[in-house]
C-alpha cells in the first residue's frame, strides 16, 4: 500500500468512526521533515490558507516638510492590506534630512490596535514604509515584526518584505561567512543584512544601493517584493519571476474630486505610493499607475519615480506570478496584469459552469471569497444567484480553535443559514478553494438543517496538491485533503451530493482571458501548488 492509499484508508477509518482526520499526525510528520522544521515557528493553522505579508510605502513630492500626513497614508494603506497578514504590523518614517535615525513603531496584533493617536504623532516624516505580517519562516513574535531597520556606516536602512526566499540557507551561510550577525530566523532580516554587503564590483564614494539590490537579486532569484527606505528615497523591488505582486500609485490633489477619465499621467502628483495591492489607493486619494515589472528596481524620490534597472529571469524562464493571488489572496478590487481581480474570479465561475454544470435551482457562495465566482457560474448556467449564508463578522478566524470539534462549532458560529432561500432548493455552493477540508462539511450540514434538498459543491480552483515554498502557508502535502480523497470521495466525506473542481487549464484560461500582455513569450503564472511545477526548479535543487 503506497502512502496515498494508506492516507485514504486512515481517512475512511476516521469517517466510519464519525471523526475528521486529525492534524496532529500531520503536524508530527511535517516537523520530521527539513521543510517542516523551517516552518516550525509558524502559528498553527487548521483550515484555510494564510498569506505572508503586505508591504506599503509613501513619499511626498515637492518641498518638505510636506502637508501630506505620510504616516496616516501608510496606516490607511496597511488597513487596506490587512487581509494579507493579521499577526503584526509596523511603520518606519523619515523626515528626509537625517541619515542616522528613523521614526519607528511596530507591534503585535491588528493595525487599528497597534497605531494609536499617540504612536501616530511620533511617526513624523516626508516618506515612510509599512508592513503587515503573517509569519512564514520565523515565529510570530515581536522581534520578527517588520519593517526591519539596521544602522550602517552610511546611515539607517529600513526594509519590508513580502514573500519567502527559496534559497535562504545558502544566502544565510554567505551572509554569516562575511561576519554579519543575525538576530532572528526571518528571511526579511536576512535580506536586510544582505543589502549591507558590498557588491562584487566594489563601490566608490559611498554605497551604491542599486548595485547592492541587483547583487541581492542575483543571489536570491525569488520570492519577494521589497520596499527599501533610505534617508530621502524609497526603492521598490520585485523578484525576476514576478512571483509576488507590487504596484505604484500617484497621490493626486483632493480638488480633482471623484474619479474622471483624465489619464493618470496627466494628473499632478502630491506624492507616490507603492503597495502589494492597489485596493487601497482610492481611499487614500491615490490613483493606480502601473505594476512594478518582474525584476524591476524603481526609485521613488521627492522629484518622482524612475526605473533604475530590470533584472531578467534566470535562463530566460517565463515569469511566474502566483496564480493564487487571483483565486484567493488578493482583494477583489485590486488590479493585476491589467485586469481587476473580481473580473478574473467572475470568469473562473463561468469556466467552472462550463466544465462542471449541474441541475439545480439556485447558485450561492461561501462569503465572501467565493461570491464573484458564484455570480459568474450563475450567469453562465442561467440560474438565479441567492445568498444562503449570513456571516457573523464578530467571530474570530476558525484556524485559532484548538480542536476539530471546536473548529466545527466555530464554523457554526461564523455562519447562519438564510432558511427562506434554502428550504426546498437544490443548491450549487461555490467556494474558492478547499485546503484541509475542515470547514465545508459543517457548512453543508448547516444548509441541510435549513432545508436544502441537494447541496452541490463547486470549487473555483483546481485541487491543492503540493506545498508552497514561496510564502504561502501550505507546508506539507499531508495536510492537503486532495491528496487523500478524490472529488467523489471528498463529496461523500463532507456530505455533498456532488463536488467538482475547476481544471488547471480552465483556471489559466480564465486568468489570461483579458490580460494586458506586452510580451506574450514572457507571460507565465506559478501553479506549483496545483501541478508541482516550481518556477525555479525542484526544491532540492534550490537547497530547501
Amino acid at each position: 500500500m503506497d502512502s496515498k492509499d494508506e492516507m485514504r484508508a486512515q481517512s475512511q477509518q476516521a469517517e466510519e468512526r464519525g471523526l475528521e482526520p486529525t492534524t496532529a499526525a500531520m503536524d508530527q510528520l511535517a516537523l520530521s521533515l527539513p521543510l517542516g522544521k523551517k516552518r516550525a515557528g509558524r502559528g498553527a493553522v487548521a483550515s484555510g490558507l494564510t498569506h505572508e505579508c503586505g508591504v506599503f510605502g509613501a513619499i511626498a513630492t515637492g518641498e518638505w516638510p510636506t502637508q501630506i500626513d505620510v504616516a496616516q497614508v501608510i496606516c490607511l494603506g496597511l488597513v487596506a492590506l490587512q487581509h494579507r497578514g493579521q499577526e503584526s504590523a509596523g511603520i518606519v518614517t523619515s523626515e528626509g534630512h537625517c541619515a542616522k535615525n528613523f521614526n519607528v513603531h511596530k507591534g503585535m496584533g491588528m493595525i487599528n490596535n497597534i497605531f494609536t493617536d499617540d504612536s501616530m504623532k511620533k511617526l513624523k516624516g516626508n516618506l515612510g514604509i509599512g508592513h503587515t505580517r503573517y509569519s512564514t519562516s520565523a515565529a510570530s513574535e515581536e522581534v520578527n515584526c517588520q519593517p526591519f531597520v539596521v544602522h550602517t556606516a552610511h546611515g539607517a536602512l529600513a526594509v519590508a518584505h513580502n514573500g519567502e526566499l527559496v534559497n535562504c540557507e545558502s544566502l544565510r551561510k554567505d551572509v554569516l561567512e562575511r561576519g554579519v550577525g543575525l538576530s532572528t530566523h526571518s528571511d526579511s532580516e536576512l535580506i536586510t543584512q544582505a543589502l549591507c554587503l558590498n557588491p562584487p564590483e566594489g563601490e566608490v564614494d559611498g554605497p551604491d544601493w542599486p548595485a547592492r539590490i541587483k547583487h541581492l537579486m542575483q543571489l536570491a532569484p525569488l520570492s519577494y517584493s521589497l520596499v527599501i527606505m533610505l534617508k530621502d528615497k524609497i526603492y521598490g523591488v520585485r523578484d525576476p519571476y514576478g512571483n509576488r505582486p507590487l504596484c505604484i500609485g500617484k497621490i493626486v490633489p483632493l480638488t480633482i474630486g471623484a474619479y474622471r477619465n483624465e489619464k493618470v499621467d496627466k494628473l499632478p502628483a502630491e506624492g507616490w505610493v507603492i503597495s502589494s495591492e492597489s485596493c487601497g489607493f482610492l481611499s487614500i486619494g491615490a490613483r493606480y499607475v502601473r505594476e512594478v515589472q518582474p525584476g524591476e528596481i524603481v526609485e521613488l524620490t521627492r522629484d518622482g519615480i524612475k526605473t533604475i534597472d530590470i533584472i531578467d529571469c534566470p535562463e530566460n524562464r517565463r515569469h511566474a506570478f502566483c496564480i493564487f493571488e487571483y483565486v484567493y489572496f488578493a482583494r477583489s478590487d485590486s488590479i493585476f496584469e491589467g485586469q481587476m481581480v473580481y473580473s478574473v474570479r467572475l470568469q473562473c465561475g463561468r469556466q467552472l459552469a462550463r466544465e462542471a454544470g449541474v441541475d439545480a435551482d439556485i447558485v450561492s457562495s461561501v462569503p465572501e471569497s467565493g461570491t464573484a465566482a458564484a455570480h459568474g457560474f450563475a450567469r453562465e448556467a442561467n440560474l438565479n444567484f441567492a445568498e444562503v449564508l449570513c456571516k457573523n463578522r464578530y467571530v474570530g478566524r476558525t484556524f485559532i480553535q484548538p480542536s476539530t470539534r471546536l473548529r466545527q462549532l466555530g464554523v457554526a458560529k461564523k455562519f447562519g443559514a438564510l432558511s427562506e432561500n434554502v428550504a426546498g432548493k437544490r443548491l450549487v455552493l461555490i467556494d474558492d478553494s478547499i485546503v484541509r477540508g475542515n470547514t465545508i462539511g459543517p457548512i453543508i450540514k448547516l444548509l441541510r438543517d435549513a432545508g436544502a434538498l441537494e447541496v452541490h459543491i463547486r470549487i473555483a480552483s483546481p485541487p491543492l496538491l503540493y506545498p508552497c515554498y514561496m510564502g504561502i502557508n501550505i507546508p506539507t502535502r499531508e495536510e492537503l485533503i486532495a491528496n487523500k480523497l478524490n472529488a467523489e470521495e471528498l463529496a461523500k466525506y463532507v456530505g455533498a451530493d456532488s463536488l467538482a473542481y475547476l481544471s488547471v487549464d480552465g483556471l489559466k484560461k480564465a486568468v489570461q482571458l483579458n490580460m494586458a500582455v506586452k510580451k506574450p513569450e514572457q507571460v507565465g503564472h506559478c501553479t506549483a501548488c496545483l501541478t508541482g511545477d516550481y518556477p525555479g526548479g525542484l526544491p532540492d535543487e534550490l537547497e530547501w
